[in-house]
């Protein structure tokens, strides 16, 4: 019965970490003003970022370069709205440096550039490079004997890189059972719906066609996220979680709606989807 409490307890304080990141994220794609932040892309992850950060990933609060520490790759680099919102919470970013997002000078680019001592392990963004990473660091680190494992969180638009699938295949020959890739399955890229431009069809099946565990699961809930990332598995297999996402998800302007990939926010629009986070308050 306490195990089930704590759980639950541990669940409830992921869902309020993803509600906190959303109004971190929106702040940052406001004070980025004459920037673009590709909000669509930032929002549909922050539930799998939340559950990574809150839940799932092995990391020291004091000392963002510990030996012993889980890497993370955000292969979808784009999506650095909902990755700096998670740093930021683990206490890796201030809130100082959220507001200096996009601006001139900043560490906070518009893609991830690598700064480990502030939690960003990697430059990324080129699409499709990610999970190649990932493999890398994810054999070095088995040859070293660690028990770390590698987290690559890709977007769906950019397993049209095929990039992605050789990787896939090296993983499988490796048996890199310390890599887990995340899918953010939201259906949209920037040209469109993935089904109009390349469809990779079911990505879970695909990925066990690749010799991978893999599960489907729904993107936003906490609970499951955490079961299929906490999981058993079949040892000598990487594991692939087909996460299907809403892009722009928790405000109604932005959800599914994809002139929002790449699009700047006005000040009334900002005061009324602030309000609206705001009225989601118990």
């Amino acid at each position: 019965m306490e195990a089930d409490a704590q759980r639950k307890k541990l669940i409830r304080d992921i869902e309020d970490m993803a509600a906190r990141m959303r109004k971190s994220a929106l702040d940052m794609a406001f004070s980025a003003r004459g920037s673009a932040s590709h909000i669509g892309a930032g929002m549909s992850i922050i539930d799998v970022l939340a559950v990574l950060y809150g839940g799932v990933m092995k990391l020291d609060k004091g000392d963002p370069i510990w030996a012993g520490r889980d890497r993370f790759i955000l292969s979808k680099g784009h999506g650095v709205l909902g990755y700096y919102a998670a740093l930021a919470e683990i206490g890796y970013l201030s809130k100082d440096d959220l507001d200096t997002f996009e601006r001139s000078g900043t560490f906070l680019a518009g893609h991830p550039v690598m700064n480990r001592e502030r939690g960003i392990e990697f430059t990324n963004g080129s699409l499709g490079m990610g999970l190649s990473l990932g493999v890398g660091v994810a054999l070095a680190l088995k040859k070293r004997g660690g028990a770390n494992k590698v987290y690559v969180l890709v977007g769906d638009g950019e397993c049209n890189e095929g990039a992605v699938w050789e990787a896939a295949m090296s993983a499988a020959q490796f048996k890199l059972d310390n890599l887990v890739a995340i899918a953010d399955c939201n259906a949209f890229q920037l040209g469109g719906r993935n089904e109009d431009i390349m469809s990779v069809g079911d990505m879970a099946e695909k990925a066990r066609s690749f010799g991978w565990n893999a599960v489907t699961v729904d993107g936003h809930d906490a609970e499951r996220l955490y079961e299929s990332l906490t999981a058993s598995y079949e040892n000598g297999k990487p594991l692939m979680i087909a996460a299907k996402t809403i892009k722009g998800k928790g405000f109604s302007m932005f959800e599914s709606d994809n002139r929002w990939h790449h699009a700047m926010l006005s000040k009334s629009q900002y005061d009324s989807l602030a309000e609206e986070l705001r009225s989601r308050q118990p």
